[in-house]
């Protein structure tokens, strides 16, 4: 499992006691990319996070539920009511910023400041603009199931 992220190797900009924390006090996380393929990674991630005690809302437009829970075609749909404390996001690099987007329309009416966490391979650096104008936390290429096994085994 987790095969492709053997050589992850942490950035010295972050330290476990923030993900930690971060992690403590995260209760739903929208998976934007998640998909109903057990053979797929953002599956297997989700599964690993919703095993955790995590809520996972999926965002995807081409499912209707995954891993119990209904799916939505995108932020937009998730009912306001869904607090949203973290969007993991698994879409390609030239989609991550149009995700921020998403995340800033939600916020608009919601008033959440969720994080905003790329997975490995999934950042830009105008999404990461985005989020920082915003002041809404930005976590970057890194897996989130890799560095919830570091802050709680």
């Amino acid at each position: 499992m987790f095969a492709e992220m053997m050589d992850y190797r942490p950035t010295p900009y972050t330290s476990m006691p923030d993900f930690k924390h971060l992690l403590e006090t995260t209760r739903t996380i929208a998976v934007i990319g998640c998909s109903d393929n057990p053979w797929r990674t953002s599956y297997d991630i989700a599964r690993y996070m919703q095993e955790a005690g995590y809520r996972i809302i999926p965002i995807n437009p081409n499912i209707q539920e995954v891993l119990g829970e209904p799916a939505y075609p995108d932020l937009a749909h998730v009912p306001l009511d869904v607090q949203i404390d973290l969007v993991n996001i698994f879409r390609q690099p030239q989609h991550t910023a149009e995700m921020v987007e998403q995340v800033l329309a939600r916020i608009a009416t919601s008033g959440e400041r969720p994080v905003i966490w790329t997975q490995l391979g999934v950042s830009s650096p105008k999404a990461e603009q985005l989020a920082a104008d915003a002041g809404l936390p930005y976590v970057h290429e890194r897996c989130i199931a890799v560095e919830h096994r570091r802050a709680f085994s």
